[in-house]
């Protein structure tokens, strides 16, 4: 008899240990951890208790992600308010800089905008490259990884020797692009192509929508 024949028998017979229930108890099998010889029903309440603390781990598991997710939710909800708010360019900017840094605790953070209607000054409206165009033009939703555009990494000035992993996210208008947001961190984990980018998308969402109505 093979032990196929043993395993058919009692799927089709379940009531088979009811009828000879003390088998339950004479016959004993090796611990998993120990060795020792127990039986059938202290090995089926071994693997039940198991079986509670993957399921006790899995649920706290999930509750420590869901905890994350509405810490992200609420940071996200106070930028969103933040841009709302902002009556000019400088105050976007401003609340783009220190939600990110500060609130999200990115480390560096630069964005560039090009096809403006309106000229203006500072770092963010200086000439980009076609690399950059190119590159965020293709983009069919945030980049997360290692940092592959050497000019991108200049936009965070010195430290940008530093950074070893990157967030880029395209601004975009009626699907045309016409911005880049950056975002760089000294550690090589804390942007990485297999993370999540909902939260991600949504601030690249929030800020073109902000940029738009402020320069047209």
């Amino acid at each position: 008899m093979k032990a196929s024949d043993v395993i058919q028998f009692l799927q089709a017979n379940p009531d088979f240990f009811d009828d000879n229930s003390g088998l339950l108890t004479d016959l004993t099998v090796t611990h998993p951890h120990n060795g020792q010889a127990i039986s059938l029903i202290e090995r089926q309440m071994l693997a039940l208790r198991e079986r509670i603390a993957q399921l006790e781990n899995k649920f706290a598991e999930l509750l420590e992600f869901g905890e994350e997710n509405d810490a992200i939710g609420e940071k996200v909800h106070r930028l969103t308010l933040s841009l709302l708010e902002a009556e000019d360019f400088e105050s976007i900017r401003q609340a783009i800089y220190t939600h990110l840094q500060e609130d999200f605790t990115v480390p560096h953070v630069a964005f560039r905008v090009w096809n403006s209607v309106l000229s203006r000054s500072g770092p963010e409206f200086l000439p980009v490259g076609e690399e950059v165009r190119f590159f965020t033009g293709d983009l069919t939703g945030p980049y997360c990884g290692t940092p592959t555009i050497r000019e991108v990494i200049n936009w965070f000035g010195a430290a940008g020797r530093q950074v070893k992993s990157v967030a880029l996210v395209p601004l975009r208008r009626d699907e045309k692009t016409f911005g880049l947001l950056a975002m760089g961190s000294e550690d090589p984990e804390r942007f990485y192509p297999a993370m999540g980018t909902l939260y991600v998308t949504r601030i690249g969402e929030m800020v073109s929508a902000s940029l738009v109505r402020q320069l047209g």
